[in-house]
């Protein structure tokens, strides 16, 4: 089940999570028999936006890097969730490899890293940590500003198996999304890797996870007999973008036209007065690298040089070709007047928790994946749980199931997406 927790989201419980929150027996239900036909991954985020008329995913991130973020009270629920899947792919649990992105002065996410190392051991792992770097050539431990320490380790191959000294794992974890491809090192083993390598950016596209997350929206808006639009993003995709050189501009600029069209003809369907907008960002990427708001299709066309060059380039210095337009959706949360959007984490098909990504200088409809941001962990809601008479339609931990069937939703729509990489 979905943890309860307290939202930033105040006021009265809006038609479409009141939708969501009265089907639920049967929304969990149509979830157990989809995971009988197919594998979660091993765990994910997916940042979600409310705006009230409509609640939708706006990014899936299949190798997660911020569950120092959680509430500590959240631990019990990954360390559960752990076991299950540890078990799964590694029944005689001899042992976990973890290999993160190769920060070393990222004290964040460090932290995470040090986080997953907790919860696996908690699971009753043995665990070593492993690096990419090729300066970690001894046993290397690092102080974390926590006050607890992370130690990386060289990796060492023999035949087809990957360890570390004197560690023989039975399962390779990787926390780190190869932007630049997946080294050698990680090719043809016979432990199994997860999330799969095929799952890393220099892969996978937004606009694939986006397509499946299409078909999982319209069965589950079916089921609720709703307009899948109201949790689903219109999108569209250019390809052969060159931002330094100005090539692809007339697609990019087309794309745009159309898709703010789309949700101007919904808009005018719903009577909403909001003025529509896209997110214009690298189709391949992450940490909030290559994007931008736009409100019409001129904007794209008279790019600055300094514009020009955030959006050519993302993670490890990779050109941007490929970009997604998806449509904007406005976050009406918030915290102490910052704006707010809710992270929803999970492991295998549970919610495990979540947090606020929080940001003071960004706007409603804005990308708040960027420096300056912060997070809050979400907390639980003692007050009530479900299902409980004495609780009104409008109790927080109802208005957070909500967020967490649309996220469970997108973790389905990475299965689907999973499956078509590696089939």
């Amino acid at each position: 089940m979905v943890p309860h927790l307290t939202t930033a989201l105040k006021g009265p419980l809006l038609e479409l999570e009141q939708r969501i929150l009265t089907a639920q027996p049967t929304i969990e239900h149509w979830f157990r028999t989809q995971w009988l036909e197919h594998t979660p991954p091993f765990y994910s985020s997916v940042d979600l936006r409310n705006s009230g008329f409509k609640l939708a995913p706006v990014d899936t991130n299949l190798f997660p890097g911020g569950f120092n973020n959680l509430n500590p009270d959240f631990l019990p629920l990954c360390v559960m969730a752990m076991q299950t899947v540890v078990e799964k792919a590694c029944p005689e649990a001899r042992g976990i490899l973890l290999i993160p992105e190769n920060h070393t002065r990222n004290q964040f996410y460090l932290q995470n890293v040090a986080q997953l190392v907790t919860m696996l051991k908690q699971a009753g792992m043995r665990v070593r940590v492993g690096s990419l770097l090729p300066e970690i050539t001894a046993p290397t431990t690092l102080d974390l500003a926590n006050g607890h320490t992370l130690t990386l380790e060289p990796l060492l191959r023999n035949g087809n198996r990957l360890g570390v000294q004197d560690f023989d794992p039975c399962v390779i974890l990787l926390n780190n999304d190869l932007s630049a491809g997946a080294p050698d090192i990680l090719k043809n083993l016979e432990q199994t890797v997860l999330p799969p390598l095929e799952a890393g950016w220099y892969v996978r596209r937004k606009s694939q996870h986006f397509a499946a997350y299409r078909q999982v929206a319209q069965q589950f808006a079916n089921i609720l007999g709703i307009d899948p639009w109201l949790i689903d993003p219109y999108f569209a995709v250019c390809n052969q973008i060159n931002f330094q050189e100005r090539v692809g501009e007339d697609c990019l600029a087309a794309q745009v036209d159309m898709v703010l069209g789309q949700i101007r003809a919904k808009y005018a369907e719903y009577g909403v007065k909001h003025d529509p907008f896209v997110i214009v960002k690298a189709d391949a990427g992450t940490y909030g690298m290559g994007i931008m708001t736009v409100k019409d299709a001129s904007e794209v066309r008279d790019l600055n040089r300094k514009q020009r060059n955030k959006m050519a380039v993302v993670k490890e210095g990779m050109q941007v070709s490929d970009v997604l337009i998806q449509e904007g959706v406005y976050t009406f949360e918030d915290l102490n007047g910052a704006v707010a959007e809710p992270v929803v984490y999970m492991i295998d098909r549970y919610v495990v928790g979540g947090f606020y990504r929080v940001h003071t200088d960004r706007g409603v409809d804005e990308n708040l994946n960027a420096p300056g941001m912060r997070f809050e962990p979400l907390a639980f809601e003692a007050c009530c749980t479900l299902p409980n008479p004495d609780c009104a339609p409008d109790d927080t931990p109802n208005r957070f199931y909500a967020y967490g069937v649309v996220a469970r939703l997108a973790m389905l729509a990475a299965s689907l997406e999973l499956e078509g990489m590696t089939s």
